[in-house]
């Protein structure tokens, strides 16, 4: 049997105060402890990752649209409310979906917000990353955008942030145009090319009017409705296989359910339309739907075997986002 390696002593910490830098897994900790980042302070943010909130925004107002604008909605901006208003000097806060050069946030010159929400989480809730670049472009000097850090993972939350009244609208662009004010006589070259870039790549979407937190996208060979769905998911599965197994769950002719989404918590189911099929068109048929999807939500039936193997499709045809 092996002998066991006598433990040493680590160094005192130099680094008692401040913020402690990230350097990589394997270099010495910056703190001064004489081990690894990974096995010192990298420990903590490790941990802080593999914490992952399933529903990061549970709790907010229009949490399947904030969803929707997270994973599947190109270009689109929100009005934001602050639970205590907004500081001196900045007119408004605007969520937008992304923002020139991936920013996490930008100070206007005027000294309004964007916050961009399609952007990758570091403590493993989003709504804490979302939390903490709101607070420091709150500070940001107007004009300037925010850089991405790593976020303490005991700082606050957007639901600490936004009033939990207050509406969530989004509205839905065909570009990105936002990003430049219509008072700037000029812009960036950088932000100009970025800006062309995004309008070449955005699919165009259409949110409905009749349903909530449904989103019609165009693309070149067939169009969808992709549809956030507040539910839990395994009632919303029953639902949804109740009425795939009763041939009532399309939008109308050469319209099928294809299958789902599930992204923070919440499913998405998916249709295909024909490239005729307009956002329009899907309106009277998505209110339809939504009625039947009810009643079959009240159903507490036990599944018949049509309807298990209906299921089971179901199942086998979901696609994991977040």
């Amino acid at each position: 049997m092996a002998k066991k390696r006598p433990q040493t002593k680590a160094a005192k910490a130099q680094v008692t105060n401040g913020e402690i830098p990230v350097v990589g897994a394997r270099e010495p900790c910056p703190c001064g402890s004489g081990r690894r980042y990974k096995a010192c302070h990298g420990r903590a943010a490790a941990h802080a990752v593999t914490e992952l909130v399933q529903r990061p925004f549970e709790g907010l107002p229009g949490e399947c649209d904030w969803v929707a604008l997270r994973e599947l909605v190109p270009a689109a901006t929100v009005p934001l409310t602050l639970k205590d208003g907004l500081p001196e000097g900045v007119p408004s806060v605007t969520l937008a979906t992304v923002l020139p050069m991936a920013w996490p946030a930008l100070r206007r010159d005027d000294g309004s917000v964007l916050l961009a929400l399609q952007n990758d989480s570091t403590s493993g809730d989003l709504a804490r990353d979302l939390a903490d670049t709101l607070l420091r472009a709150l500070e940001t000097e107007p004009g300037s955008p925010v850089t991405p850090r790593r976020v303490p993972a005991d700082g606050p939350r957007l639901q600490d942030l936004l009033d939990p009244n207050s509406d969530f609208a989004p509205v839905v662009h065909t570009g990105f145009e936002f990003w430049i004010p219509e008072s700037a006589d000029n812009s960036n070259p950088e932000v100009t090319a970025s800006l062309e870039r995004a309008n070449a790549a955005a699919i165009p979407t259409v949110k409905l009017t009749g349903v909530d937190s449904s989103y019609w996208c165009e693309t070149p060979d067939k169009n969808h409705l992709r549809w956030v769905m507040p539910h839990p998911e395994e009632k919303l599965l029953d639902a949804l296989a109740r009425l795939h197994a009763a041939g009532t769950s399309s939008l109308g002719d050469n319209t099928r359910l294809v299958g789902s989404f599930r992204a923070h918590g919440l499913m998405v189911p998916v249709w295909d339309l024909p490239t005729s099929m307009t956002a329009e068109d899907c309106e009277k048929p998505a209110a339809e739907l939504a009625e039947r999807l009810a009643a079959a939500l009240a159903t507490d039936a036990p599944l018949t075997p049509e309807e298990r193997r209906a299921r089971g499709g179901l199942t086998n045809r979901q696609v994991t986002l977040s």
